[in-house]
């Protein structure tokens, strides 16, 4: 059985293999496994890709849907319990076009971080390696996206980032 960090932080590009890592983490800790979706299906491509990660994941997973709702529900865990917050981009997007106050969301979801009784993965978005956006939504996103993932990597216990499927350590846990 291998133990988890407290907060481990995983984050990479769009399709760099975060999430897959990210999932392979929890099997080896032998708690139950609680997965905390932030992705919501207005679409057919996105219902075909929630169908997808779950089917990925199998029957050995309680999934939680929690668009906004992801600090309420990480202080709810049990301690025999890990969670996988996937991901914080999706969250932060939902809170952002909900027009909620996104300084006081993102430090709600961290302070739910460190109190959730259970160890805790977070997924997101490198979003800061790209070109500068060309409109004011964007740029306020990828703004608040920074931000917020520099927060949880200072906060985080350890840090990795997934290139092309493969897992560099940024910050090591003690």
């Amino acid at each position: 059985m291998k133990k988890l960090a407290k907060v481990t932080f995983v984050l990479g590009g769009a399709n760099s293999g975060k999430s897959a890592y990210a999932e392979a983490l929890l099997p080896e800790t032998g708690f139950s496994r609680v997965y905390v979706a932030t992705a919501q299906a207005f679409d057919d491509e996105m219902r075909a890709k929630i169908a997808a990660h779950l089917l990925q994941r199998g029957p050995d997973w309680t999934t939680i849907e929690a668009p906004m709702d992801a600090p309420q529900v990480l202080r709810a865990q049990s301690p025999d319990a890990v969670v996988l917050l996937d991901c914080v981009t999706l969250w932060l997007t939902n809170v952002i076009l909900a027009e909620a106050d996104v300084d006081r969301a993102c430090a709600d979801l961290l302070d739910a971080i460190a109190a959730c009784p259970c160890p805790v993965v977070v997924v997101s978005n490198e979003v800061g390696m790209g070109i500068v956006p060309d409109n004011a939504l964007s740029r306020r996103f990828r703004t608040a996206q920074g931000r917020l993932n520099r927060d949880l990597a200072a906060q985080a216990d350890q840090v990795v980032a997934v290139m092309a499927g493969l897992p560099l350590m940024l910050k090591a846990a003690p």
